[in-house]
């Protein structure tokens, strides 16, 4: 089973890091296998770029298990006054590992996770990791000594999905929270001002966070009690306008979500095993996608750099 996809961010192949890419270059899709990271123990559930694509991130559902003797006694002792040894076995999960995929080398593991490790993601310097999962938490890393630098607790589930925004001096994330959705969101994206989120109930949302801010209290206490209640359908054409809340229904489950490199489209793959193309503007689906056969699992999707391929 796959569970994840990416492509190289300058477009290149990774037997060829140090050529400049032509324009067939950027058009010309993997054919063959160039590269195999092994040293996951366990399924591998996300694969992530860094900023310039010379390292890669992944994460999943790795355990190592460690037995700990509470009690260690010799065993006449152990007879005589019936003392018993008991052995504590913890199970840790891996959070991340960092690699150089071009020579196949993982550099760093980072630690600390309680589950599994749903995403991770880098900022723009590579001084920094921001790693989710099933453990409710969000872990913001040091990339060289591998130390973590802050948890942040919030959420009342399961964390999906974790992203940079602006200058990297933010964090958004998305889980099961239900907070202006009806089901988990699985996928957030940020562009600029506009935090893009995709999820379980089949829609896609878009916010200004820049426009949110000029509310009045009691256009803010209406906008946080729709989100409360699900009921963001409900706000008025005008108030939609001024928060930029903009909400495009594609029916079917968001499983995952991708935005174009032009910032005009988004990819989204959904449970009923189609990926669409959707122009952001206007909501309208412009292209589907048929062939896998994928009905439970989330199904990941991009396009290539140029945007002419998903």
């Amino acid at each position: 089973i796959v569970f994840a996809v990416t492509l190289q961010p300058d477009g290149k192949r990774l037997k060829d890091p140090m050529n400049a890419p032509s324009f067939e270059d950027y058009e010309k899709l993997p054919k063959s296998e160039v590269a195999v990271l092994r040293g996951h123990e366990g399924p591998v559930l996300a694969v992530r770029f860094n900023h310039n694509g010379q390292y890669c991130l992944t994460c999943g559902k790795d355990r190592t298990i460690s037995v700990i003797t509470l009690l260690t006694f010799p065993l006449a002792i152990q007879y005589s006054f019936g003392i018993r040894v008991f052995s504590l076995k913890l199970i840790n999960y891996c959070a991340c590992r960092l690699w150089n995929p071009h020579r196949e080398l993982c550099i760093k593991s980072y630690e600390g996770h309680g589950q599994e490790v749903r995403d991770v993601v880098a900022t723009v310097d590579n001084s920094r990791l921001a790693s989710c999962g099933g453990d409710k938490q969000v872990f913001y890393w040091d990339v060289p000594t591998g130390r973590t630098i802050r948890r942040f607790r919030g959420h009342d589930g399961a964390v999906n999905s974790v992203v940079f925004g602006g200058d990297c001096s933010v964090v958004v994330t998305a889980g099961y929270d239900q907070t202006g959705f009806k089901d988990s969101v699985s996928t957030v994206r940020v562009q600029g001002t506009c935090v893009v989120a995709g999820s379980v109930d089949g829609t896609v949302r878009t916010y200004d966070v820049r426009r949110g801010r000029s509310g009045s209290p009691r256009q803010w206490l209406r906008f946080l009690y729709c989100c409360a209640f699900n009921c963001l359908d409900f706000m008025t054409q005008e108030e939609n306008r001024h928060f930029r809340v903009t909400t495009d229904d594609l029916v079917q489950p968001v499983t995952f979500m991708q935005l174009s490199h032009d910032h005009r489209c988004v990819v989204a793959g959904c449970l009923d095993a189609t990926i669409r193309l959707m122009d952001r503007a206007s909501g309208q689906v412009l292209n589907t996608f048929e062939g896998h056969t994928n009905t439970s699992l989330k199904l990941e999707c991009c396009t290539t750099n140029s945007d002419a391929y998903v």
